[in-house]
């Protein structure tokens, strides 16, 4: 089935991509939707096959789906291939379940844009490329659906490109992901030079016999962790994940929440053992992964726009998941990934189904008393941010425990770090929580009068994703919780070549109840000052006219990083392309070619002279030609 069906994953959403694209506006409205959404749940049904088959025969090795021979150039030889295995397969249903969910949102969500078509096509197109880079069976078809995803993010992000607000934070996105993709491009041509393929399997294998800490392999691992960074948001390649809230709400769900900026975690976990004989390469993974934790956390605790408390959110999680490849728990990273997709993409539908009722409003500042007026929201946003701030049994708490236990085997210095992160991830995402549908209402009259819950097309989304978000969790409950940790054993041949490689430590069982009591105190007491200060208190932040101080003030501004962008890179590439342009250019390429040009007319302008009509001038200069002709002659011969 494997063979026969594979195929038709990716496929399917390029065919709504080609009708909806073409067809455009002469297919009605209602078929749009109906088609885009269509195609992805058929890819995701094939998907869910494909995950039982792989599920029924753990022990076979990946399936390789060979669809033609791409090309051959020397001793390259790339045929067009999918890998099937339990990570890819996982990836599928991710990709295309909550990709489905998305599109079935989007229905209700935009269905007064008048670029309906498009919008459908560029979500369709997205899922293509995304479903091409987890399939492929070599780095080339992942680096096409990499630039792929890049491609839609960039259509989607813009995709109101007459705001020109918004068309800068799409060409934003797309030059910070070129800088990243650069390093995974230079990394690809030293896979090929060290080991003569592309293919997983192939790679993998010889890989295997190299010696732990091998040079060539640790510059190979930096330079796709470069790639990973742009992709994934990691520091200092984190700016585009804000600026791109730009976008439709549900294209944030989908793409900077649940799949797209998961895909270089993707990448590390599928290229595991080579990082497993890169310690170097793993400790830098685990640092910066922690960094960004901690860096977006802080500047998340005050902002106001509620889809940049969800972006920096995001970055903030996507550190956790970097954090637990550094260390070494692959597993847990990719359970992470798995429960991530679950809450954040319900947080970010939720935040649309708020800022639908609000008439477009996303200042939390301005909302408020929302409870009463959108209980579905409320009730599914709190099981979501319930679950991001890792409270047991909600699927957060076993994703993020086993990661900070990996982390704790390591160092007990990373661990409190990271503890101190998720305290922060559930201060402030109740911050946003309480000031959004707690307290009273403090928008206008209009938006009051208008306040209503949103259509099933966007709550019936909702819904799923908080059952997901309370129940997913537990495909990983750790053994000393009496669980089997089925992900883990599912996942267990993937990761199985790096196992005796990454060093795990054992932590007595006294010692993981007490790591987990104390995190969940700890964002217990969290989420109890939260509610004191925004409802007990009534706190709300300051308007933006009211000068902050200190650190409030820094985070507020996002450290300046933006502001330091600018000033170190921005304006010298500014002025040096000016220099190019006014001196370069103009004066000099300019000036040599307007230069020849200008010779050409004067010196038609002289010769023009010598036709001045005068038949005596023309005969005098025939016979001065003729003795001229003469006298050469003579000379040379």
């Amino acid at each position: 089935m494997v063979e026969s069906f594979a195929w038709l994953i990716p496929v399917l959403p390029l065919i709504g991509f080609l009708i909806n694209g073409l067809g455009n506006k002469n297919i009605p409205k209602s078929l749009v939707g109906i088609l885009g959404s269509a195609t992805v749940l058929g890819a995701f049904i094939i998907s869910l096959m494909i995950f039982f088959q792989v599920k029924a025969d753990p022990s076979h090795g990946p399936f390789i789906v060979t669809l033609f021979d791409w090309f051959s150039v020397g001793t390259m030889k790339i045929a067009f291939s999918f890998q099937i295995d339990a990570l890819s397969s996982i990836m599928l249903l991710i990709i295309t379940g909550i990709g489905f969910l998305i599109h079935l949102y989007s229905i209700g969500y935009m269905h007064d844009d008048e670029d309906y078509a498009r919008y459908f096509a560029y979500l369709n197109l997205f899922v293509f490329f995304m479903l091409l880079l987890v399939l492929g069976a070599n780095y080339l078809i992942m680096f096409i659906g990499w630039e792929g995803v890049g491609l839609c993010s960039y259509l989607l992000i813009g995709f109101w490109f007459k705001n020109t607000e918004y068309a800068s934070a799409a060409k934003k996105a797309f030059i910070m992901n070129r800088i990243g993709d650069l390093g995974f491009l230079i990394a690809m041509f030293m896979i090929f030079s060290t080991f003569g393929t592309l293919n997983y399997t192939e790679v993998f294998s010889q890989a295997s016999t190299f010696s732990v800490g091998n040079g060539t392999l640790l510059t190979i691992t930096l330079l796709l962790f470069v790639g990973a960074m742009g992709k994934s948001a990691q520091l200092p390649l984190y700016t585009w994940l804000p600026d791109a809230m730009a976008g439709p709400t549900p294209v944030s769900a989908l793409i900077h929440a649940a799949t797209m900026v998961t895909a270089g975690i993707y990448m590390i976990a599928r290229s595991n053992i080579l990082y497993a004989l890169s310690p170097v390469s793993l400790a830098v993974v685990a640092g910066i992964g922690l960094a960004t934790a901690i860096f977006a956390a802080s500047i998340a605790l005050t902002q106001n726009d509620i889809k940049k408390v969800l972006a920096y959110s995001t970055v903030s999680q996507l550190g956790y998941m970097f954090l637990g490849l550094g260390v070494g728990a692959f597993t847990g990273a990719f359970f992470h990934v798995l429960t991530h997709a679950f809450f954040k993409a319900l947080l970010f539908l939720g935040a649309g189904s708020v800022i639908h009722a609000m008439s477009g409003e996303q200042d939390i500042r301005k909302m408020g008393g929302l409870k009463k007026h959108l209980p579905i929201t409320y009730w599914t946003m709190l099981m979501g941010t319930i679950a991001i701030s890792g409270i047991p049994p909600f699927s957060g708490f076993f994703s993020k425990d086993e990661i900070l236990g990996h982390a704790f085997a390591i160092s007990p210095t990373i661990w409190a770090i990271g503890v101190a992160g998720a305290l922060m991830t559930a201060f402030y995402m109740f911050r946003m929580f309480y000031l959004t549908f707690h307290g009273e209402f403090r928008g206008t009259e209009k938006q009051l009068h208008h306040l209503h819950e949103s259509p099933i097309t966007i709550t019936l989304p909702l819904i799923i994703l908080a059952i997901l978000s309370v129940v997913g969790g537990f495909v990983g409950v750790p053994e000393v919780l009496g669980g089997s940790h089925e992900l883990g054993e599912f996942l267990a041949p993937v990761f199985a070549a790096s196992a005796s490689l990454v060093p795990h430590h054992h932590t007595p069982e006294m010692v993981e109840y007490i790591l987990m009591l104390s995190s969940v105190i700890g964002v217990t007491i969290s989420i109890g000052f939260a509610y004191y200060t925004y409802v007990s208190k009534k706190v709300v932040p300051a308007p933006d006219s009211v000068m902050r101080e200190g650190m409030s003030k820094a985070s507020y501004n996002k450290f300046y990083v933006d502001e330091i962008y600018d000033a170190v890179f921005k304006r010298p590439l500014d002025a040096l392309s000016q220099v190019c342009y006014k001196v370069v250019d103009n004066a000099f390429i300019d000036g040599i070619v307007e230069g020849f040009g200008q010779l050409t007319r004067w010196s038609a302008g002289q010769v023009r002279l010598l036709q001045n009509g005068n038949v005596g001038s023309y005969l005098f200069m025939m016979v001065a030609g003729i003795i001229l002709i003469l006298v050469l002659n003579l000379l040379i011969f």
